[in-house]
């Protein structure tokens, strides 16, 4: 690991946090991936297989931010391990439902449940914000754990789209809801490195989503998660009308390990100016690196563009997190996180319903038409918010740094 990776760790309990993160952000890519795959395998049904998917993660959109909000007031410890129960209770009605073949109605319900999962990856950049905040590690350790997200989604599909073709149709989300519940229990239980709560912070009632900026990157990273969530479905439905459906959990790690190819490099890299030029360039790199799939005709030329396709990923949400910074306050960090995964989820839950009523309609070639729809609006919501996004915020009193200072003060 190259030193500037090696001296994060010099913080006492990074390295067990960052453990503990990475199980519990394994279901971010093995819940969905692992539904679409049980079900279509159960029913055969690619467009309730997408709905479900979609349904957890609009679920997650609506609870995520609430959950984190409750976070930054009341501390990790005290809310991730109720929502995660209810969360996993959830879990395992949709397995029983699935297996015994209940009505769709009594899987919908459920998915619902599932969107109380907390984001265990705002957790932790959480933690390493609270430890190297205003330094250039901040930087580094975004880029970790970006490359730590792609990690999850290298494996995660293999593992759960493995499992669930080769053993038994519930076995990858019912080992997604164990990785869940040890990661969350295990980040809990380390109270050191655990930020403060703001239970006394004065927001006003105002959520961190009124931050104009915010409002944009959330928007943008709805069309952008559109393009992931089509782009699951579509290789799941292409592989499997080539003939090698177990083929796509392959496939689809290499989309990730592109991605985390380039936020290792990315995270080495120290630039000099505004990071919004980067960001808008991120956009529109990912909108591009979705062309060639429309040309798709097998799965080694699926393979090769999507993991070029993945080196646009993990530089633009590294770079996103460091705007997040710049347009919420301290004391609803977590939050501003979470509603930059909510806008994905909502986009991963569009792209995937739509994706998978275009499978069932007209098959899997046209299904890539999807994700590059989907990044073209990306860049076109870029390029309107921006100037809202460079522009600085002087309601928040400038970087979220400066905020806390002035709250410090006030406090003291």
């Amino acid at each position: 690991m190259p030193s500037p990776y090696r001296a994060l760790f010099a913080a006492p309990g990074s390295k067990r946090f960052t453990a503990a993160g990475l199980l519990g952000r394994m279901p971010l890519s093995m819940m969905g991936i692992g539904v679409v795959t049980m079900v279509s395998q159960l029913t055969g049904r690619y467009g309730l297989a997408g709905a479900l998917a979609a349904t957890i993660a609009l679920s997650a959109a609506v609870a995520g931010p609430q959950v984190s909000r409750l976070v930054d007031r009341y501390g990790q410890r005290r809310v991730l391990r109720p929502a995660t129960l209810v969360s996993l209770l959830a879990a395992a009605l949709l397995l029983l439902a699935a297996h015994y073949a209940w009505p769709d109605p009594v899987l919908f319900a459920a998915c619902v449940g599932i969107g109380c999962v907390p984001s265990v990856g705002a957790m932790v950049r959480a933690r390493w914000a609270a430890l190297y905040r205003g330094t250039p590690q901040l930087h580094t350790a975004y880029s970790f754990e970006s490359v730590i997200d792609e990690v999850c989604f290298i494996f995660g599909p293999i593992i759960s789209i493995g499992l669930s073709t080769a053993w038994f149709p519930e076995a990858g989300p019912l080992l997604a809801c164990c990785f869940l519940a040890v990661g969350v229990l295990w980040l809990t239980a380390q109270r050191a490195t655990e930020p403060a709560p703001h239970p006394r912070e004065r927001q006003g009632g105002r959520t961190a989503l009124a931050a104009p900026g915010l409002q944009v990157l959330v928007a943008t990273f709805v069309a952008t998660g559109a393009v992931f969530g089509a782009v699951d479905v579509v290789t799941v439905a292409f592989a499997d009308e080539q003939g090698h459906k177990g083929a796509a959990s392959v496939v689809l790690a290499l989309y990730a390990a592109g991605s985390c190819g380039a936020g290792l490099v990315f995270g080495l890299l120290r630039f000099k100016g505004a990071p919004e030029p980067r960001w808008l360039l991120g956009i529109c790199a990912m909108a591009v690196s979705m062309i060639p799939l429309l040309l798709v005709g097998n799965l080694p030329f699926l393979a090769v563009a999507l993991f070029v396709a993945g080196m646009a990923v993990a530089p633009t949400m590294i770079t996103t997190m460091s705007l997040i910074e710049q347009h919420v306050p301290r004391a609803q960090l977590t939050e501003g996180m979470t509603w930059v995964s909510t806008g994905l989820a909502v986009g991963v839950a569009l792209g995937s319903s739509v994706a998978g009523w275009v499978i069932d309609a007209a098959g899997a070639d046209a299904g890539y038409v999807v994700p590059a729809v989907s990044g073209a609006a990306a860049v076109a919501v870029g390029f309107l918010g921006y100037r809202r996004l460079s522009r600085p915020a002087p309601r928040r009193g400038g970087t979220v740094g400066q905020h806390g200072e002035r709250e410090e003060r006030h406090m003291a």
